[in-house]
């Protein structure tokens, strides 16, 4: 897990792997009881089983088959990709009985989807509205230090128990990154540095060795300054990259011929020598049709892994946002004719959803280096300085540290980590030099998130739990691994908990 540096329980894992099938691996969303449809109302809820795809992608499939906004569709939580995963979503206003059976009518058309119930409800579903999830996992390629699955299984079990009394710090997964890409977090600090056409770069361009050859020359494309060839070579399933790469090239054309008319009407020849081309502009008191100027932001190199030792490979996941950088303004280049307006409309022709995610990821990756500190300090231990919420994630004021201590044990209350923004406040003493030692290693301060040049990309902040609870936690064995069951609280990853019963990296 990136940046996630500690383990809670100290005994030897059972290695191994999962997701060797998506079959290995099932999630089913746990629902808010009050909020479940009840076979009335203009809406229209779903519970869908999915297999190998996004959330995202099933529900943009949905609103294409239907013709209706996507904004119509919400959603409680994101699920896993590679998985067999059940969910809830709901449409809003499908009011006609037509509707509702345009809606019945698409079940086994979307790809690996099935409807598994469709009902009219009162209420809409919104982001969050659920309890959490249950996970069904095999590991399998069991650790050869034991003997038989059995044996690994107690072991499982052993440290389920002590999770089960102490909490599971609460970092955020792999799937908040990307794999095997692992650069949405990038992408992220990009947006915070105000550097856009970096952050389209990084998420277009900045091939990766692990991707396919086809995704690899399309991303080298556009790294070469050819948007088109980029969006030709760019396979149709890379469906968020041709969305942007699209919109550019609509920005590109737009402009290029917007400056071809400006240099005619003024005697000027297309901007071959972009130099020389400056200077006459200049002169006529007009604008470069290079817009050279307007992209030329970087961000100043920061080190991502920060100080830490144990996670000095990071680099070989995700590089440097700058260590590929382009020269936006190249002679010939069709980044010659974008500008940050032409940048920000290619990250917002994005679904909101995933615009929002990359700044969350960078928020992420911080957060998991502050969780990966504070554990180490005891995990269901109250320390002089900690910000501690209740269950309601309600601020506990004026409690003795010796009741903050009882209610952390009990689970009533856990002490917090910031996911980073404008207005995060700060633990103090100690807990809190370290929550501000993290900002001055990326060369950040809080109000940096405020993300000027793309506000609604921007974050306040909060504070976070930073361990979760786990309950019906189980591990047994079976004729080809071990089979673990639990579940969690929403917004929390099944991987923090693998970690801890594996004691390797799991994606």
């Amino acid at each position: 897990m990136l940046n996630a540096e500690t383990y809670v329980t100290k005994e030897k894992g059972i290695g191994g792997t999962i997701r060797n099938r998506y079959e290995d691996f099932y999630v089913e969303e746990i629902p808010i009881e009050n909020l479940l449809p009840a076979g009335e109302g203009p809406n229209v809820w779903i519970w869908i089983e999915k297999l190998g795809r996004t959330t995202l992608d099933v529900l943009m499939d949905i609103s294409r088959d239907l013709h209706i906004s996507r904004k119509r569709m919400g959603f409680a939580g994101m699920k896993d990709k590679k998985a067999i995963t059940k969910q809830w979503i709901c449409i809003s206003n499908m009011d006609s009985k037509e509707q509702f059976e345009e809606v019945k009518a698409l079940d086994g058309e979307i790809y690996n989807t099935k409807f598994l119930k469709v009902i009219r409800g009162q209420k809409k579903l919104r982001m969050g509205q659920l309890e959490g999830n249950k996970f069904k996992i095999l590991i399998k390629d069991i650790s050869p230090d034991y003997s038989s699955y059995q044996e690994a299984a107690d072991m499982a079990n052993n440290i389920f128990k002590k999770l089960e009394v102490w909490g599971v710090p609460n970092y955020f997964g792999w799937q908040r990154f990307g794999k095997p890409r692992t650069n949405t977090h990038l992408v992220g600090k990009a947006l915070v540095a105000n550097d856009l056409a970096e952050a389209v770069r990084l998420y277009i361009g900045n091939p990766y060795e692990e991707e396919p050859e086809e995704v690899k020359l399309a991303r080298k494309a556009y790294d070469d300054g050819d948007i088109e060839k980029s969006l030709d070579l760019m396979p149709t399933g890379m469906r968020y990259e041709r969305i942007m790469l699209k919109e550019l090239l609509k920005e590109k054309n737009k402009l290029k011929k917007s400056s071809t008319k400006i240099n005619s009407s003024n005697g000027i020849n297309s901007c071959t020598n972009i130099n020389s081309s400056n200077n006459i502009n200049s002169s006529n008191g007009i604008n470069s049709c290079t817009n050279i100027n307007s992209n030329n932001e970087s961000i100043n190199p920061t080190d991502n892994e920060g100080n830490s030792s144990t996670n000095n490979d990071i680099s070989s996941h995700n590089r440097d946002i700058n260590s590929n950088s382009i020269d936006f303004s190249i002679n010939g280049s069709d980044f010659s004719y974008l500008n940050d307006k032409s940048y920000k409309k290619a990250i917002f022709a994005l679904p909101k959803p995933l615009q929002r995610m990359f700044v969350h990821a960078y928020q992420s990756y911080l957060f998991n280096k502050a969780v990966s500190k504070r554990v180490t300090m005891g995990i269901n231990k109250y320390i002089e300085g900690d910000i501690v919420i209740d269950n309601e994630e309600h601020l506990i004021h004026n409690e003795s540290p010796e009741k903050l201590q009882e209610m952390i044990v009990k689970f009533e209350a856990d002490p917090t980590s910031p996911l980073y923004g404008t207005k995060v406040p700060f633990a103090e003493g100690k807990i809190g030099e370290m929550e501000k030692n993290i900002l001055i290693e990326e060369n950040l301060k809080r109000e940096d998130f405020e993300c000027p040049k793309t506000p609604r990309l921007g974050s306040h902040g909060l504070r976070r739990k930073m361990r979760f609870k786990i309950w019906d936690a189980s591990a047994i064995a079976t004729a080809d691994g071990v089979l673990t069951e639990f579940s969690i609280n929403k917004g929390s990853y099944a991987t923090a908990v693998l970690r801890e019963i594996m004691k390797n990296d799991v994606v």
